[in-house]
């Protein structure tokens, strides 16, 4: 992944402000990422330093909340690539990923009930006013 070049860089270190921008996020949403040990950046006195290690972890933490699991679930399955490699992560990805399927259809097939349900009303609506 290549860095942006910026005045603020540090070699292929990203500052605070650099990492909020890139990754579309608030300050606090960084905090508190940071707060639940989700990232671990360098720190120099109050400035903090993201290293192309903790941009990874925020990339996956970024797609495992678009795609729905927890926070606490994006840290057990980061966790385990920090404990046990990237074989076991693979594994328990695999099963995640499966389960997450499973409830994306699900609430698929409850917006298209809920979607038909509005659509038949709002037919029904419009006819009665003519």
């Amino acid at each position: 992944m290549k860095m942006k070049d910026t005045p603020e860089a540090k070699g292929d270190l990203l500052s605070f402000k650099e990492m909020c921008e890139k990754f579309d996020v608030t300050p606090r949403t960084l905090r508190y990422y940071e707060y639940i040990e989700l990232l671990e950046p360098e720190k120099e006195g109050r400035t903090r330093w993201y290293s192309p290690r903790e941009v990874a972890r925020m990339t996956l933490i970024i797609r495992g909340r678009r795609w729905g699991f927890s926070l606490e679930e994006c840290r057990q399955f980061l966790l385990i690539y920090d404990e046990e490699g990237t074989e076991a992560q693979n594994k328990v990805w695999v099963e995640m990923a499966d389960r997450q399927l499973g409830v994306l259809d699900e609430q698929i097939r409850e917006l298209r009930t809920a979607r038909e349900e509005l659509q038949g009303m709002r037919d029904q609506v419009a006819r009665a006013m003519k």
